[in-house]
């Protein structure tokens, strides 16, 4: 398999399993009593709940869908914060692992997802890694 295909399955394979566990978490916020509590625990407000749980759905969406890649690069780092802060949240009250480890996981996913998708976007079309296409690439200067 060429590189490239590899890259882009690679893509497809970590992307589908990082919006699974986010819409996961997502319906899980919205819908599970005891993640309801575990927000009550880091110390949110009921409403943030709801108001995150819809943010990674259209996060979901805008990975997924064929949109620009602006909007792809800020769902990215929508959900790098959204992670990070659950981390950071769950480490200053001294949780465990058990409780952590989801988002340490899901970080992961994303990492992996971004990874992919970044090398994908360094592709030019029909360009060798790393070469600019022809319209982009400066004029040969003389001496």
């Amino acid at each position: 398999m060429p590189p490239s295909r590899r890259t882009a399955v690679g893509f497809w394979i970590f992307t589908g399993l990082f919006c699974l566990q986010i819409g996961f978490t997502a319906y899980a916020q919205l819908r599970l009593p005891q993640v309801a509590e575990m927000f009550t625990h880091l110390g949110f407000p009921a409403y943030f709940r709801v108001e995150l749980s819809w943010a990674k759905l259209l996060g979901v969406v805008l990975l997924l869908a064929p949109v620009p890649a602006r909007l792809k690069e800020w769902a990215y780092a929508g959900f790098a914060i959204t992670l990070g802060s659950a981390l950071i949240a769950h480490f200053s009250l001294g949780d465990g692992p058990q409780t952590w480890s989801w988002a340490a996981g899901t970080g992961l996913l994303w990492g992996l997802s971004y990874f992919t998708w970044r090398r994908l976007q360094a592709r030019p079309a029909g360009g060798a890694p790393g070469q600019r296409p022809a319209t982009q690439r400066s004029a040969p200067t003389s001496i």
